[in-house]
């Protein structure tokens, strides 16, 4: 008869999506993982079956959070060009004041570190990043039937304009752009819209 777990499994998952994202899913070794959970290799493996198999979970985790609040601002009962700006303010105060210790944003380190050459890690991004953009397509959408945004503008591709700059302002950020610097960026791409 199996031994009842005798841990929190999220909370393990939380711990790991935390190390990963400092470390990277190379450099996190099995016994980071054991360090950041708390647990014995033994457990991580019987409850997880691989240090893939927990980063994917970490992954989806940090990718669920991430993408409810993108929903939950995105949604909120305003001008599309304001909830816009309010997504660009967000994503550089979070990487003006450091959010995430200078971590970055573990999805774009994902998709740099392991997208090519992982083919299920790959899917997965894809699946959050449609999501994504389904959220910004509605909001540029509902902005063109407004007047918001004008309407010969392809509410798709500003979408796509969008997401790649988020992604723009935290790579930029970890590569040393100071605030100002990140703030012109997200003006720049507010005017492009």
């Amino acid at each position: 008869m199996a031994r009842p777990r005798k841990f929190d499994e999220e909370r393990a998952v939380d711990a790991a999506m935390e190390a990963f994202w400092t470390a990277g899913y190379e450099a996190t070794s099995t016994q980071d993982l054991c360090e950041a959970t708390g647990l014995g290799r033994s457990s991580i493996y019987n409850t997880f079956h691989s240090k893939h198999e927990l980063f994917r979970r970490a992954l989806d985790r940090y990718m669920a959070r991430r993408t409810d609040e993108l929903s939950g601002l995105l949604e909120e009962d305003r001008p599309a060009r304001a909830r816009v700006e309010a997504l660009l303010s967000r994503v550089v105060a979070e990487e003006a004041t450091g959010y995430g210790d200078g971590r970055g944003c573990l999805y774009v380190n994902t998709a740099v570190e392991l997208a090519a050459r992982d083919a299920e890690v790959a899917r997965e991004l894809e699946r959050d990043y449609a999501r994504r953009l389904e959220v910004l397509t509605a909001v540029f959408e509902s902005g063109r039937r407004d007047g918001d945004i004008a309407a010969d503008r392809d509410a798709r591709a500003l979408a796509h304009f969008v997401m790649a700059t988020v992604s723009g302002i935290r790579v930029a950020a970890r590569a040393g752009a100071d605030a100002a610097a990140l703030r012109a960026i997200a003006r720049t791409a507010l005017d492009a819209i």
